[in-house]
């Protein structure tokens, strides 16, 4: 998302980052002797506008197909890699997961989940939309913030059809970031093994988190380098999600997108 133009294409910059780092993959891969090596991509080479070409280059610096996935696919394998982690007595589980382009939101009892979206509010699309500025300030927040629950309100409404989640998680790196600099550890676990995140203290963070520069936000507590271009659109975005959703607090999973796309490849081995 850094690299996308205000066309919505990837920027040639980007490409190229994205072809050094397909190469170095295959490269470490065959240095390991790995047999088979997954690839996927999400949305924000999924809906850039030039999308095919990216797509193209990234799968001849591969030497094998990319397995494109779409939003509802993305929440799907992000729900079963959180109940794995979680185990299977969790019980209800409502999932939020915010990446650069979208934001997944997903709920179920089961292994899969019953309800599941995807919608164009990652944090990275975020910020090049509304907080384009460092620092960004809290008009710019706002209006963020509007635009959020314009978006989330129909899918609230989804998902207040549900049953109520035993466990309410967040996973990537934006939430663990974020669980890092406002959350606490959950009862019996200590450091960031087992993060909680109150919706209150996120958001009285994001006044604060929006007067800063970005050089500025990387010296706080768990925001690293590569996350101080979008931490605040992260946390607007997902403060918004939690208050739409009625969530008062959610714990961290560290397992994700990766492990969920992981987990089904050897499932799908062993049913073969």
């Amino acid at each position: 998302m850094r690299y996308l133009t205000p066309g919505g294409a990837i920027s040639e910059a980007g490409i190229r980052a994205l072809e050094d780092a397909a190469d170095e993959a295959r490269t470490t891969a065959r240095a390991e002797g790995v047999v088979e090596l997954l690839a996927t991509a999400t949305s924000a080479v999924r809906e850039a506008t030039n999308g095919p070409e990216v797509i193209a280059r990234i799968e001849d610096a591969l030497g094998q197909p990319l397995q494109v996935l779409g939003g509802e696919d993305e929440a799907r394998f992000t729900f079963l890699a959180v109940r794995r982690w979680l185990g299977w007595s969790a019980g209800q589980i409502l999932l939020l997961d915010i990446g650069g382009g979208s934001l997944e939101i997903a709920a179920g009892a089961d292994e899969l989940p019953a309800a599941a979206a995807s919608v164009p509010l990652g944090a990275g699309r975020m910020t090049l939309r509304f907080l384009p500025d460092e620092p960004p300030g809290e008009d710019a927040v706002d209006r963020l913030r509007e635009h959020a629950r314009t978006v989330l309100a129909p899918v609230a409404e989804t998902f207040a059809a549900q049953p109520r989640p035993d466990h309410v998680a967040g996973s990537s790196k934006a939430i663990r970031s974020l669980a890092k600099l406002a959350g606490y550890p959950a009862p019996g676990w200590s450091g960031n093994e087992r993060l909680l995140l109150p919706r209150a203290a996120l958001g009285s963070w994001i006044p604060r988190l929006a007067r800063l520069p970005a050089s500025a936000r990387q010296e706080l507590p768990g925001i690293t380098a590569d996350r101080t271009f979008q931490i605040v659109a992260g946390a607007v975005v997902l403060h918004t999600a939690m208050r739409e959703l009625g969530i008062e607090e959610l714990e961290v999973s560290p397992w994700a997108l990766r492990e969920g796309v992981l987990l089904r490849y050897i499932e799908s081995m062993a049913w073969g």
